[in-house]
């Protein structure tokens, strides 16, 4: 049977709510929707507000709810939907209007009251009178303030003050929307941001993606049980154990072996004592040490999801294998890097050479079109630039076969991250990007991106050299510098 419920979200990262409800509806295999308009008294097109936190939803049945509230991450709670207005009056009349909701639980159901405000504190005595003015109920039950069996909510929306500080009940008058009904489950997920604190974990580094970001991206692979994961810049494993966390397998890797394995860690990698912390250590399938444009992997459709956080230079910066253009020594050292090929001399070093992120990033598009199975999903970061950033930077990324399912950033001023989650959409196998399979890489593909760059620049193009002089346009002596003094550090 069909339920409309409020859904009270955490106020954090607000333009992930939507992505993550929706990645988890299709995990479960159920459809929420919008009320319809004109379906609820005062709605509007600000319903579903990044900035509200109280959504009105529609679910086909009262479990779907149960299931967003267990593994949503920034679902604080979910109550069935009673009365909803901008005045007492109003609730109260809906409230009696629908009446066939609660009506059941008149009689011998013990119950309590929660009275809250966002963007203000209730005073203790119109608690009491909030409470009060329900009496209309008739509950007959008792009255449980630890374990009851009906909870009912009532939420007090005020508007944003910024900074002004005003008494506890000063503008009591002045509320938004009241929102009335019954609990029907607690977010569960919350909790695990708590567990998978980064300040807590055994082995972490600089670059580590804080706990709620990196549970956030493996809510977007669809994690589950079964599930098998990829990541190829791994670092120090963030995201390998949250998608462990919810049951997949994990193999992971990266040009730089020391990220996983961590200094004085001789007899266990940094990452899987993180794992075995967390218990999820027999999840990790494996871990390897190469240059993902070198990888190993000789057959595509392995892995259900590719979830990572690429360097993009401003802890770390990405590479790859080959030598700068500006090694002057470059003839001189090919002897000695073929002797090290023919001989694998165990010992060998290999060169690296900066990996621009806007190579990287349509690189690794086209590699989940290679290794991932049919609607498997790509889940990675992009940081842009916010003044320069167009919706065709990303969608200049796809190749045929592939498609966006969502697009959220995380704004920081003048610069932004973008979580991105591409979809595979054939079943159709398609070579790698590097040229490792039979057939060869795709040059259509090439010949596509390179028309794309002609016609326009993409935001996340040289991000760290704009990162680092300011995102300043009109510095081109410091911007060559800084240049200088990047290719010296790499």
């Amino acid at each position: 049977m069909s339920i409309r419920c409020i859904i009270h979200f955490a106020q954090a990262h607000p333009e992930f709510r939507l992505p993550e409800l929706q990645s988890i509806a299709e995990l479960y295999g159920f459809r929420f929707s919008q009320p319809a308009p004109g379906s609820l008294p005062g709605s509007s097109s600000e319903d579903w507000n990044p900035k509200h936190p109280f959504w009105i939803v529609d679910f086909e049945d009262e479990a779907h709810a149960v299931r967003l509230a267990e593994r949503c991450i920034l679902v604080r709670s979910v109550y069935e939907l009673y009365a909803r207005g901008a005045s007492y009056e109003s609730v109260h009349s809906q409230a009696l209007a629908n009446s066939r909701l609660w009506e059941r639980y008149v009689e011998k159901t013990s119950f309590r009251f929660s009275v809250s405000a966002y963007n203000h504190s209730i005073p203790l005595q119109r608690v009491r009178e909030i409470v009060e003015s329900f009496r209309f109920m008739g509950l007959k039950g008792s009255v449980d303030l630890k374990t009851p069996e009906l909870i009912l909510a009532v939420f007090e929306e005020y508007p944003v003050r910024g900074t002004t500080t005003v008494s506890r009940d000063e503008d009591d008058t002045k509320l938004a929307q009241i929102y009335f009904g019954r609990l029907i489950a607690e977010g569960k997920a919350r909790s695990l941001v708590q567990k998978f604190d980064v300040k807590k974990r055994a082995y972490f580094g600089n670059t580590s993606m804080e706990a709620e970001i990196s549970l956030l991206m493996a809510n977007q692979t669809l994690a589950s049980p079964g599930k098998f994961i990829y990541d190829p810049f791994m670092g120090t494993g963030s995201m390998a154990y949250t998608a462990a966390q919810f049951g997949a397998f994990i193999f992971g890797s990266d040009i730089d072996g020391r990220q996983m394995r961590g200094k004085g860690t001789e007899s266990e990698p940094g990452i899987l004592r993180s794992a075995a912390q967390y218990g999820v250590a027999s999840r990790i399938v494996d871990l390897c040490t190469y240059d993902v444009t070198h990888n190993p992997l000789r057959c595509g459709c392995l892995f259900d999801a590719i979830v990572t956080d690429p360097p993009y230079g401003v802890r770390a910066g990405a590479k790859r294998l080959g030598r700068k253009t500006t090694d002057k020594r470059v003839r001189e050292r090919n002897p000695e890097f073929e002797e090290a090929q023919s001989k694998a001399l165990m010992d060998f070093v290999p060169p690296t050479q900066p990996y621009e992120l806007s190579a990287l990033v349509a690189d690794l598009v086209r590699l989940a079109r290679h290794l991932l199975r049919p609607a498997g999903r790509l889940v990675f970061f992009l940081p842009t630039v916010t003044d320069e950033y167009a919706e065709v930077d990303v969608h200049a990324l796809l190749c045929e076969g592939m498609e966006i399912v969502a697009n959220s950033v995380q704004d920081f001023g003048s610069w932004g991250r973008r979580l991105i989650t591409i979809r595979k959409t054939t079943s159709e196998e398609y070579a790698s990007p590097f040229g490792h399979t039979a057939e060869g890489f795709s040059a259509e593909d090439d010949k596509q991106m390179r028309e794309d760059g002609e016609s326009r620049i993409p935001a996340h193009k040289d991000f760290r050299e704009k990162y680092f002089r300011g995102f300043r346009k009109d510095d081109a002596d410091e911007h060559s510098e800084q240049e200088q003094k990047s290719e010296n550090r790499d």
